[in-house]
């Protein structure tokens, strides 16, 4: 079946164009191999929108860039901040009248960015709860001027099966004017406004200032987002919003709380790769705006707004870290949701899509989750996104909503395997305490040990979690094992620890990785050996938002989960648990000697197993 808007009127085009995907989207026929110069209206096949040849010629594209007024003025200058938008979309939309549906991906990155260097992060060697020692200034982002083009992503899978793509800088980065704020409210009401745009609601003008009137006639007015790491984060944001038109969103390890991804339980702690980064650090990263603008906007946003509430010194929840929490603004959600991560991304670890899409799935929203195996970012088959937003832009009725909700890509596969819902239905927890001898090789076992006692370890972070992981015996660390596994064990879910522990300091880092063991020194991927881990501050044992110095020799109870994960650990490997304090990777670097004490009988580690109870002592009894 082709499809051809070959002598239509553009009055008739227009409305043959929504009469057109209507009829997919009751029937998703079968169409003809998209091979006919005359189609030049989005068709779709087996619930997938198809390239199409009409939309194919990029020399015929319409590529555009305007600026959209906000409702907001974070720069301070009287003016309505505007954005800078980009535009590309087939011919159709200029010469026949058709309208289509908008992919759309916003980012501070789009013009430049300043250097992640060492030299410009906090310095972790830091003694806890002391204030940081200033770190050096990052030096400016040279500023750029990309116009008509901000970027092509996205562009080459989507104008040629027939959706327009929109590209817009962030508040503060490019020619959008405003002040970067890394999380704040303008992050938000920025895309917002575009989608507004996309909606005939918000005005959108050919200059930063004055200009003509630029309207998005072409657009059906759904949109869908998408985007990796930071360009991830802000598809959410939007959708917080709950703005009108905004159908659809993907969003691809994004970092869904600031404090999540510089703090852990009370702990200041930097993502993984990043040691020193903070979220002022961030800050300069991204601010490429205006000269003229960046003096005031570093003075009232970096100075004054995030180093003032960030708490470096002791890592404790407050406000500002609360405002920048989207799990906290979820309310008016209703965009249909896909997440992706990866279970082994250190920098934006996996709680941060976890949490919301547990959220999103409780609020009675459409929502599915793509998980991996590898780092950060990686997104879902180009299959599934086609089909949400297939069904979700267009309306076509491809029966995405009653797929499985979860995706998992296992440890050596490249498909992903469907889950009805993630953590696996199947799972439920195991609890394993602790028998003595952790600067060893200690037991872990479901049933305690008939002999418990304290246990010592002496913090050392010149040490590398890694290395305490391999050592045989250790004073800087606890380990304890299971038995040689007899089957494989299926991990899915968050594992959580309960533990007693004292100090003979007042401050301390607490550090937790699960292991698998024997150690494999030959694996280049450090996820090869690590299944997860967590982290906290025993000075936050009461609450998150208040630390209390602890009184050396006093034992105090913690419980924290550790990372979410969906991990398969094989016939012959050890779970391993690994107790120290601070963690080379990720924690802050004060001077070694600090000694903790763990009460072994009041130390729980709660697995989620596939299984059960039944599956892990079936896994463990010897043959």
């Amino acid at each position: 079946m082709a499809l051809s808007a070959r002598g239509l009127s553009l009055a008739s085009l227009a409305s043959c164009a929504f009469l057109v995907t209507g009829a997919f989207a009751q029937k998703s026929p079968p169409t003809a191999p998209a091979a006919s110069a005359e189609l030049s209206m989005p068709v779709f096949e087996n619930g997938e929108a198809q390239v199409v040849p009409g939309f194919q010629d990029r020399a015929s594209w319409i590529r555009h860039d305007l600026f959209v007024e906000t409702e907001f003025d974070s720069d301070g200058d009287g003016r309505k901040d505007r954005m800078h938008v980009a535009v590309t979309r087939p011919q159709q939309t200029e010469t026949e009248g058709l309208k289509v549906a908008v992919i759309y991906e916003t980012s501070p990155y789009f013009a430049g960015t300043a250097p992640m260097s060492l030299d410009y992060f906090w310095s972790p060697k830091q003694e806890l709860g002391a204030p940081p020692p200033m770190r050096k200034e990052t030096p400016s982002i040279p500023h750029q001027s990309l116009r008509p083009v901000l970027s092509d992503t996205e562009v080459g899978t989507w104008v040629p099966r027939g959706f327009a793509v929109v590209h817009s800088s962030s508040p503060g980065t490019g020619l959008s004017e405003g002040c970067p704020t890394v999380g704040g409210d303008n992050e938000s009401l920025a895309p917002k406004a575009v989608i507004d745009w996309l909606n005939g609601r918000a005005k959108g003008y050919t200059e930063r200032t004055g200009g003509e009137e630029v309207k998005a006639t072409w657009s059906t007015g759904k949109v869908g987002m998408i985007g990796t790491s930071y360009n991830g984060t802000l598809p959410l944001a939007a959708a917080t919003t709950g703005v009108d038109g905004l159908e659809a969103i993907v969003p691809i390890a994004p970092n869904t709380s600031y404090y999540h991804y510089y703090r852990s339980n009370g702990l200041v702690r930097h993502p993984g790769g990043w040691m020193g980064e903070d979220i002022d650090v961030l800050y300069d990263f991204i601010h490429s705006g205006y000269p003229e603008l960046r003096k005031d906007c570093d003075c009232k946003v970096r100075d004054e707004e995030l180093r003032k509430n960030f708490d470096r010194q002791n890592g404790d929840w407050n406000s500002f870290w609360a405002g920048r929490d989207y799990l906290l603004d979820l309310k008016p959600l209703k965009a249909a949701t896909l997440m992706a991560h990866a279970f082994n991304d250190w920098n934006v670890m996996p709680e941060h899509s976890v949490r919301i899409y547990r959220a999103i799935r409780a609020k009675g929203v459409p929502a599915m989750c793509y998980f991996h195996q590898g780092g950060h970012g990686g997104p879902p088959p180009l299959k599934l996104i086609n089909r949400w937003f297939s069904r979700y832009l267009y309306g076509v009725q491809n029966g995405v909503e009653k797929d499985p909700r979860a995706w998992i890509v296992r440890e050596g596969e490249r498909q992903p395997t469907a889950y009805p819902e993630y953590p696996h239905p199947e799972s439920s927890g195991v609890t394993l305490q602790l028998g003595l001898g952790g600067n060893d090789v200690g037991s872990l076992r479901t049933t305690r040990a008939p002999k418990v006692a304290a246990e010592k370890l002496v913090d050392d972070v010149a040490i590398s979690g890694a290395d305490l992981a391999q050592a045989p015996s250790s004073e800087h660390r606890l380990l304890y094992a299971t038995e040689v596994l007899q089957e494989p064990v299926h991990l899915s879910g968050t594992a959580r620890i309960k533990l007693r522990v004292a100090s003979n300091a007042k401050t301390a880092n607490l550090s937790v990785w699960l292991v698998q063991l024997p150690w494999d020194p030959k694996s280049r991927r450090i996820y090869d050996n690590v299944i997860t881990r967590g982290w906290a501050d025993p000075q936050n044992h009461s609450s998150l938002e208040k630390g209390e110095p602890l009184v050396p020799g006093k034992f105090y109870d913690l419980a924290f989960d550790l990372q979410p994960d969906d991990h398969v650990i094989p016939k012959g490997k050890q779970i391993g648990l690994m107790i120290f304090s601070s963690d080379q990777e990720f924690t802050l670097w004060p001077p070694k000697g600090t000694e903790l004490t763990i009460d072994l009988g009041h130390v729980q580690l709660e697995l989620p197993v596939v299984g059960g109870a039944k599956a892990y002592e079936k896994a463990i009894t010897t043959r």
